[in-house]
């Protein structure tokens, strides 16, 4: 490190963590060449790159004189797409910058709001958190980046896939046009590179994924085992090595839930990470394996990112990976500073292909093998149990230990210490026979012998395929297919490989085919360079002259009968009951004069009569009946009705109503 041009505060820090020699992503990034450029910057998991951007934006916060003075806006943002992977780089930056006296403040999804706000009131250096909770405090106004120097895009590819693209953009545009860009990434996708062209400048790219260094401290295995004792073989794996610290990869949470309830009930110390917890549980199952109280770790992909566990050991696939760069993701994780690990994969019969080609497509070398018996789990075990601290190191108390071997005997204590050792470990289980996939053998091409080769004038701009040009050779030569060899499609033009045998079956330029001319030439053609892929889009097919005929005339629909308005259906409506009461022997109430209010209608006399009949009428009563009348006496009006109530039974002789109380009107 003393070759390269590092802060005296920063150059402390790492001496104190022990570094003795930068990495490769590290070196690259304080190139000279690199020295106040954006960067574009392709590292995989593990390679160092939090340090490596630690120290790239020192020139940027830091002065010519340490410490660092109090400031009202922060200098430098760090965008992580996780908040276990925005706290893990706000720890690195912590310890980094400690000595320069920089103030570092977070802001991730999950955490109090309030106290994020006042840290940034109080003053931050160096601001590092997730794109929603940045965005948040920007909009509020408790982050501005007017002062802003260097904003670094941590994992912008997880970012691009967590659907963030919105958010950065909205960061980066209200940041200083002047500020330079770093951005991280473990594949250069063509989003990351879009991203790249809007918010860099003259950025350099710097490619050190295809360094596998990281990798050679990691032992790739792969298992094969049948569907229905794929759990058991994880179990056996687990223990089979013993690690102090293991993560298995699933691939949907119900897998995730399914596997912690099965491991739970084996008496396995496990934790699980999915996207259904909270932030609280989240922390509380990474802090139950740092400190020991669990040691394994089920997760998938999206909410294993991010998170840093130390001493991980063992990395079990217990789904497949959906592609090469996931599998380098996942097994980055162990096999750190110089520590060995081990990265298991679960193969099932039906992927044994798939898991072929996508170690091949990763560029590592696995080896095949049968998961663990429990006969090997029991020997693994026996041998830690012989190598035991316990048994080599010297005895405190030898006079308990003489007594117990007085009293019980050697082979009785060796016998206890068996037992209370296998007591609390989960029994290996028994797995049936699964035969390993033979090695993928190299596919050799056969010897096609003498050949004369042939043009056609058809390439990619005609949409010319192999499948398709191969019957039309057939047919028009009267050959077998066993008689052609290479069909290389190009961008104009395709050249065919025929047998020499039965090349005088073609003629030059002759046509098999519409607009296909088939043409001899000598020798074989130059495939310097080859394009697979047209570079411009293929002009459309030329569409077919449809007959015109003419089109039969098409009766109209009558036109349905137009439903009634509002007020069309209202005066019909008054019309019909203006019908009914002329119709009705009822007594019209006399119309209103000016300003006078409508008389209401009356009985007739001819209805009081028949209303007092039905009146008269006698009709069985609850109440105790009078001599006279046979009905009973008519209720007094008390103080709790009022005064002024009407007794229930109101009505004269002759059926009229009582004199002062209004008779009702008739219902309509």
């Amino acid at each position: 490190m003393t070759q390269i041009d590092i802060s005296a505060p920063l150059a402390s820090a790492l001496a104190a963590k022990g570094y003795e020699t930068l990495t490769s992503v590290q070196s690259a990034i304080l190139s000279p060449d690199a020295a106040g450029r954006d960067l574009l910057v392709s590292a995989q998991t593990g390679s160092g790159k939090t340090v490596a951007f630690g120290l790239s934006v020192a020139p940027q916060i830091l002065p010519d004189q340490p410490p660092l003075l109090p400031v009202d806006h922060p200098l430098a943002l760090v965008i992580a797409p996780t908040r276990e992977l925005a706290l893990q780089v706000a720890r690195e930056l912590g310890w980094l910058y400690a000595d320069a006296g920089a103030r570092i403040a977070t802001c991730v999804g999950g955490m109090d709001y309030r106290t994020e706000r006042r840290a940034l009131e109080r003053g931050a250096h160096i601001v590092v958190g997730t794109p929603g909770r940045l965005r948040d405090h920007i909009e509020r106004g408790g982050l501005v980046l007017s002062d802003l120097c260097v904003a670094v895009l941590d994992e912008a590819d997880e970012m691009l896939d967590l659907g963030f693209r919105d958010d950065l953009t909205f960061i980066l545009a209200a940041a200083p046009a002047s500020r330079r860009t770093l951005m991280f990434s473990a594949t250069v996708s063509p989003d990351i590179e879009a991203l790249a062209r809007d918010f860099q400048r003259n950025s350099l790219r710097i490619n050190v994924a295809g360094d596998a260094r990281q990798h050679v401290d990691i032992e790739y295995r792969a298992f094969s085992v049948l569907a229905r004792d794929k759990e058991n073989a994880i179990f056996n794996l687990l223990r089979f090595h013993e690690a102090q610290r293991a993560i298995i990869f699933c691939k949907t949470r119900a897998n995730v839930n399914h596997l912690l309830a099965r491991m739970g009930n084996r008496g396995f110390r496990v934790v699980a990470l999915s996207g259904e917890l909270s932030q609280q549980e989240r922390s509380h199952a990474l802090q139950s394996l740092r400190d020991g109280r669990a040691r394994v770790c089920i997760a998938t992909d999206v909410a294993a990112r991010g998170i840093d566990l130390p001493g991980l050991e063992l990395v079990i696939h217990a789904d497949l990976p959906t592609n090469p760069e996931t599998l380098l993701h996942r097994s980055g994780r162990t096999g750190r500073a110089g520590a060995k690990g081990v990265s298991a994969l679960v193969v099932t019969p039906p992927d044994y292909k798939r898991a072929q080609r996508l170690l091949q497509r990763a560029r590592v070398t696995a080896e095949w093998g049968k998961a663990p018996s429990a006969d090997e789990v029991r020997g693994r075990d026996d041998e830690r149990m012989l190598a035991h601290p316990g048994l080599t190191e010297p005895v405190e108390d030898s006079a308990l230990a003489a007594q117990v071997l007085e009293r019980f005997g050697a082979e009785q204590v060796a016998q206890a210490f068996i037992r209370l050792w296998r007591e609390g470990r989960p029994a290996p289980e028994e797995l049936a026979e699964a035969a390993a996939p033979d090695a993928a053998a190299p596919r050799e091409r056969r010897e096609f012998g003498a050949s004369v080769w042939f043009t056609l004038s058809v390439g990619h701009t005609g949409r010319a395929e192999a499948r398709w040009l191969l019957p039309k050779l057939c047919e028009a030569g009267g050959i077998s297919r066993d008689s052609i060899g290479a069909i290389r499609v190009r961008q104009d033009i395709t050249f065919v490989q025929i047998a020499a045998e039965v090349a005088g079956q073609f003629k030059d330029g002759q046509e098999i085919g519409d607009d296909l001319i088939l043409r001899q030439i000598e020798g074989e053609p130059d495939f310097d360079r080859p394009t697979s892929r047209p570079t411009s889009r293929p002009a459309p097919r030329a569409e077919r002259a449809r007959p015109e005929y003419p089109r039969p005339e098409r009766a109209k629909p009558a036109p349905e009968w137009p439903a009634p308005d509002k007020t069309t259906r209202r005066k019909a409506r008054e019309e019909a009951i203006a019908e009914v009461l002329a119709d009705t022997p009822h007594e019209i109430a006399a119309p209103a004069e000016d300003g006078a209010k409508p008389r209401k209608a009356r009985w007739t006399t001819s209805e009081r009569k028949q209303r007092g009949a039905k009146a008269d009428a006698p009709k069985p009563h609850r109440g105790k009946a009078t001599a006279t009348t046979g009905k009973p006496p008519a209720r007094k009006a008390t103080a709790s009705k009022g005064a002024d109530a009407w007794p229930r039974r109101a009505r004269t002789e002759g059926g009229a109503a009582k004199p002062g109380r209004p008779p009702k009107a008739p219902r309509r």
